[in-house]
């Protein structure tokens, strides 16, 4: 079984910054976070290749970075410009090789106004 540890989430003030973590027990193929905001609908967040090619949600585009280091197999999601809509549960999301999908347990980021 995939193991996947996500920690970093927590509190801050409105423009602060925050750094997701998430390591997995094995080397993967795409890397995620995703998030879920109360009443909201999960959405994508950002998730990046095994070749290192990004997507971002419109929402994040400019204040958000993910990046990965393989030799950790360890995704990162670096949080600037914080905004209280930016609050939700994250999850880190990863697909093995081979396409299966596993979820991490998430981390609640709360940004206070």
């Amino acid at each position: 079984q995939v193991q996947l540890v996500e920690s970093g989430g927590g509190l801050v003030q409105s423009g602060g910054s925050l750094r997701l973590s998430c390591a997995a027990s094995g080397s993967m193929n795409a890397m995620g976070w995703y998030r879920q905001a109360t009443g909201k609908q999960r959405e994508l967040v950002a998730v990046i290749s095994s070749r290192g090619i990004t997507n971002y949600a419109d929402s994040v585009k400019g204040r958000f970075t993910i990046s990965r280091d393989n030799a950790k197999n360890t995704v990162y999601l670096q949080m600037n410009s914080l905004k209280p809509e930016d609050t939700a549960v994250y999850y880190c999301k990863v697909t093995r090789w081979g396409g299966m999908d596993y979820w991490g347990k998430g981390t609640l980021v709360t940004v206070a106004s």
